[in-house]
C-alpha cells in the first residue's frame, strides 16, 4: 500500500537531499581541481580523469541500474546505492594519490548511476495522484539543479576553511540521511512480472555509452581533429546501433523502445535533452568568465551564481501554480522563451559590462530551467507504466547525461576555436592553451595590453557560444508550442497497478 500522509512528503524530501549530493558532485570538484593538482602531485591527465572517471561511469551503468530495480526491486537497489555512494565519498575524501581518488570517483559514479534514476522511479508508486506526482516530481528535480550551481559556492568556502577531502565528506551526513529514510519510509516496489535480466544489452549499452561519452570528452579536450575521438564515438554509436536492433529482437528487453511512440516520453525525453545541452554549456562558462575576465576568487564566483538559483526557485514555484491552469504547452513555451532571453542576454556580455547584467541572465536563465525541467520531467514520467518505471527512468536519466557531455564537448570547442581566432598573433602556446593558462601568462608576462587581449578574446568565444545555447533554445520554444498538446489529467493507478508496483 501507499505511505499515508506525510510520511510520502517525509520520503521525498530525504530523496531529493540524497540527489542534492548528486548534484552537488558534479560541480564541487571542479573548485577543487587546482588544489589537488598540489596535494595529490597530480599532472593535467589526471586531473581530467577526475572528472571524466566518474561521467563515464555513470553513463555505462545507468541503463542497467534500472532495469536490476525493476527486476530486484528499486527500494533494495537504491538504498545498496546509497551505502556505496556513501562509501565512495568516503575513500575519495581519504585518497592518498591520484590513482586512488580516480579509482574511488569510478564507485561513486556507478552508485550514482542507480541512484538518479531509481529515486525517481520510486515517485509515481509514492504519489499515485497525478498532481502530487507533478509536484513531488518538480522538488525532486529542483534538488538536482539547484545542487549543480551550489557545488562551486560550497565547494569553495570549504576550500577556504578546510582540506580538500571536506569537500567529499560533505556527501556523507546527506547520504545518511537519505538511506535512513528510504530504509524506514519508501516501501519496495519491483516490476509485476518476473523477467530475466538481458546480459547482451547490458553489455552493449554499457559499451555504447562508454565509447560515446569517452570520446566526447576527448574531442571537447583535444578539439574536433583529435582522430581518436573520432574513432571511439564512431565505435560508440556503433555499438548503441546494435544495442537498439538487439532490444527489438530482445525477449526480455533491457529499455522498451516502444516508449518513444508514446508522445509525452517521446517529447519529454527531447526537451530535457535539449536543456541539458544548453545548461551545462552555461555551467562550463560562466565560472571561468567570474574568475579570469571579473578577477574573483573561487568562492567568490560560486557566490555569483546565486541569482539562477533564485530564478530556478521562483520558476519551480509559479509552474507548480501554472501548469494546472495553463497546461503543458504554455509552460514549456514560456520556459524555453525564458531560457532563450536569457542566454541570449549572456551572449552580449562584454569585457566592460557590469555584473548586473550577467545577473540578470541568470536569473531569466534559472526561471526557464525552473519552469521546464519539472514540466518535461512530468510530461515523460506520465507515460510510464508501473512495470518499466525503472528502465523507463533510467533511459531518460541516460540521454540528459550524454547531452550533458556531449553539449559540454561541443559548446567547449566551439568557444575555444573563437577564443583562438580572437586571439589573433597570439594565438600560441601558453596563451592558446584556454583564458585561465592564457591569464596566469599574461600576469607573468606583466603585460596589461596581452591580458586585455586574452580576456577580450574570451568573452567573444562565450558569445559565440551563448548565440548556439539560444539557437537551440529558441528552436525548442518552437517545438513546445507547436508539438506539444495539453492532454487530460493521467488516471489514478488501479489496484492492479498500484499491486504491480508495491511488494512490501
Amino acid at each position: 500500500m501507499n505511505e499515508p500522509g506525510v510520511r510520502r512528503w517525509l520520503a521525498l524530501g530525504a530523496l531529493a537531499l540524497a540527489m542534492l549530493t548528486i548534484g552537488l558532485d558534479v560541480t564541487v570538484l571542479t573548485v577543487a581541481l587546482p588544489t589537488l593538482a598540489v596535494d595529490l602531485h597530480a599532472d593535467t591527465g589526471a586531473l581530467q580523469w577526475f572528472s571524466s572517471a566518474y561521467t563515464l561511469a555513470l553513463a555505462a551503468v545507468m541503463l542497467p541500474a534500472g532495469a536490476l530495480g525493476d527486476r530486484y526491486g528499486r527500494k533494495k537497489i537504491l538504498l545498496a546505492a546509497l551505502l556505496l555512494f556513501g562509501a565512495a565519498s568516503l575513500a575519495c575524501a581519504f585518497a592518498v594519490s591520484s590513482g586512488q581518488l580516480i579509482a574511488a570517483r569510478v564507485v561513486l559514479g556507478v552508485a550514482a548511476a542507480a541512484m538518479m534514476p531509481l529515486s525517481m522511479s520510486v515517485l509515481p508508486g509514492l504519489f499515485p495522484d497525478p498532481a502530487e506526482r507533478q509536484r513531488a516530481l518538480t522538488i525532486w528535480i529542483t534538488s538536482t539543479a539547484i545542487g549543480l550551481p551550489l557545488g562551486p559556492i560550497v565547494g569553495g568556502w570549504l576550500l577556504q576553511n578546510f582540506w580538500w577531502g571536506s569537500v567529499f565528506l560533505l556527501n556523507v551526513p546527506l547520504v545518511v540521511i537519505g538511506a535512513t529514510a528510504v530504509a524506514l519510509l519508501v516501501p519496495e516496489s519491483r516490476s509485476g512480472s518476473v523477467f530475466r535480466i538481458d546480459l547482451a544489452g547490458i553489455a552493449l549499452s554499457a559499451t555504447g555509452m562508454l565509447g560515446l561519452t569517452y570520446g566526447f570528452i576527448r574531442l571537447g579536450q583535444e578539439g574536433w581533429g583529435n582522430g581518436l575521438g573520432w574513432a571511439v564515438v564512431a565505435a560508440g554509436v556503433a555499438l548503441l546501433g546494435g544495442f537498439i536492433l538487439w532490444q527489438r529482437r530482445a525477449e526480455h528487453p533491457l529499455v522498451d523502445l516502444g516508449l518513444f511512440t508514446a508522445p509525452g516520453f517521446r517529447w519529454g525525453t527531447v526537451y530535457m535533452v535539449i536543456i541539458n545541452f544548453a545548461m551545462f554549456g552555461l555551467f562550463f562558462t560562466m565560472p571561468q568568465y567570474f574568475q579570469s575576465v571579473l578577477g574573483t576568487d573561487t568562492l567568490g564566483s560560486g557566490l555569483r551564481l546565486l541569482p539562477l538559483i533564485g530564478g530556478l526557485l521562483v520558476g519551480t514555484r509559479v509552474v507548480d501554480k501554472l501548469l494546472p491552469k495553463a497546461g503543458m504547452r504554455v509552460v514549456l513555451t514560456a520556459g524555453f522563451a525564458f531560457l532563450t532571453a536569457g542566454l541570449g542576454m549572456a551572449a552580449l556580455i562584454t569585457v566592460d559590462r557590469p555584473y548586473g547584467f550577467a545577473a540578470a541572465a541568470l536569473v531569466l536563465v534559472g526561471i526557464g530551467m525552473g519552469f521546464v525541467m519539472p514540466a518535461s520531467m512530468g510530461l515523460a514520467m506520465s507515460d510510464l507504466s508501473p512495470d518499466r518505471a525503472g528502465s523507463g527512468s533510467a533511459l531518460l536519466q541516460a540521454l540528459r547525461q550524454a547531452a550533458g557531455t556531449i553539449g559540454v564537448a561541443v559548446l567547449g570547442t566551439v568557444l575555444a576555436t573563437q577564443y583562438r581566432s580572437s586571439l589573433g598573433d597570439l594565438n600560441h602556446e601558453p596563451l592558446s592553451d584556454g583564458v585561465n593558462a592564457g591569464v596566469g601568462a599574461a600576469r607573468a608576462l606583466g603585460d596589461p595590453a596581452v591580458l586585455a587581449q586574452v580576456r577580450s578574446a574570451f568573452v567573444d568565444g562565450m558569445s559565440v557560444m551563448m548565440w548556439v545555447c539560444a539557437g537551440v533554445a529558441l528552436a525548442a520554444t518552437a517545438l513546445a508550442l507547436l508539438l506539444t498538446r495539453n492532454r487530460p489529467a493521467a488516471p489514478e493507478l488501479t489496484p492492479d497497478a498500484a499491486q504491480s508496483v508495491h511488494v512490501g
